[in-house]
């Protein structure tokens, strides 16, 4: 079974302080995912502090590109960094984890169209390791280079990958109605896009309402889910919300 996990750039990072992993959120969520008996996982994690204000600083969105190569390393660094604290703690917990890096392996073209090879992914997770991805800069055709966002990478490796299982950890313990409770499953965006609000902190990708629109994407159930809910995602367990278009 091919589990593909996301862990929100706000669930490991400080959002509001540039740069600055929260130790404790991502030790509690790497100490999960080396607990639980996943035979086959794919991980992604989003920017957080370390992507999305450079992002924003240089102006680079997933449709307003850049052709200045220092911005865009910036931005790639920043998340280079990321993903190798992130890759380090999971190797430290004994999690066979290995780094993978969209700006190297994929590309748009002038349509927006992505192309993220996924051959590296796919055997890494044939010989037993827990590829990481992360939300990244990528070079696209008559644009400089976009940024690919964590949800985009995860409804592509859902597809590329026929996952079973898809999972989005945020810092909210669902999707939530008008009324403050969690929306218990979504089956078309048109029936929470009232509901839907913006990131308090600087996002460039969109928040949560391009989380459930790139999960209903899919074609196959997902769930968004607070961190106290991983435990219970990765034991196959229904959690948080369903999405499911």
């Amino acid at each position: 079974m091919t589990v593909v996990l996301k862990l929100g750039g706000s669930v490991i990072t400080d959002k509001e302080t540039p740069e600055t992993v929260d130790d404790d959120a991502l030790d509690r969520a790497v100490g999960t995912i080396a607990d639980a008996d996943v035979s086959s996982l794919a991980l992604v994690h989003g920017a957080g502090s370390f992507g999305h204000h450079h992002a924003e600083k240089h102006g680079v969105t997933p449709t307003e590109g850049s052709h200045d190569a220092e911005g865009v390393w910036a931005i790639h660094d920043s998340m280079r960094r990321l993903n190798d604290e992130v890759v380090g703690r999971l190797q430290a917990a004994g999690v066979p984890a290995l780094p993978v890096h969209p700006l190297s392996v994929g590309a748009r073209d002038a349509e927006s169209t992505l192309s993220l090879a996924l051959d590296s992914t796919a055997t890494m997770l044939a010989e037993g390791f827990v590829p990481v991805l992360h939300g990244d800069v990528i070079a696209q055709a008559g644009a400089g280079a976009t940024i690919i966002s964590g949800d985009e990478i995860v409804a592509h490796l859902a597809r590329g990958l026929d996952a079973d299982r898809v999972g989005l950890c945020s810092t909210v313990d669902g999707v939530y109605d008008a009324h403050g409770d969690v929306i218990p499953e979504i089956t078309e965006f048109a029936d929470v896009a009232d509901a839907l609000g913006e990131s308090e902190a600087t996002d460039v990708t969109g928040g949560m309402a391009a989380k459930v629109r790139a999960l209903l994407e899919l074609g196959a159930p997902a769930s968004v889910f607070g961190p106290d809910a991983l435990a219970g995602f990765l034991a196959g367990r229904s959690v948080g919300t369903v999405v499911d278009g």
